[in-house]
């Protein structure tokens, strides 16, 4: 059976739909990171290895929404605004290094257990933060420009 044509309220309802998403799991990750990171001495209820893991899904979480969700809809092209579609390809490489940065970081992270995650973890979420930083300010613009 044939799929039917989304209008373009649809569309765009499904656009903010995803928009929303992005920004709750955007903020489950920042108040895990500040958590993880404000950390020092590392005296927790949780054991780190466990704060670290959790962090690390959702971090994986939100790079995905974001990736297979609002970008992956632009260069499948479903996204018809010139506006958009010249906004993300202006930010999109930009965006691509934080989600390296982020895969990397979880990559090791999901492999470190113990005084292993302690060596150089403040280095990592330093580093992780800045990229992720620069994710949002460059998100916030593209979807800026989407709700327009």
């Amino acid at each position: 059976m044939p799929k039917q044509e989304q209008t373009g309220s649809e569309r765009r309802q499904q656009t903010r739909a995803m928009i929303q998403e992005l920004l709750k799991e955007r903020q489950q990750v920042w108040s895990l990171y500040c958590t993880v990171a404000g950390l020092e001495p590392f005296t927790l209820d949780k054991p780190l290895d466990t704060l670290v893991q959790e962090f690390c899904q959702v971090l994986v979480d939100y790079i995905s929404l974001g990736h297979f969700g609002i970008y992956q809809r632009i260069t499948d092209g479903n996204e018809r605004r010139s506006k958009v579609i010249e906004k993300a390809e202006e930010i999109y490489p930009r965006i691509a290094r934080a989600t390296d940065t982020a895969i990397q970081f979880n990559d090791k992270y999901k492999k470190l257990s113990g005084d292993a995650v302690l060596s150089s973890l403040s280095v990592d979420l330093s580093a992780l933060g800045e990229e992720l930083a620069m994710r949002i300010e460059l998100e916030d613009q593209l979807i800026e420009t989407m709700v327009a």
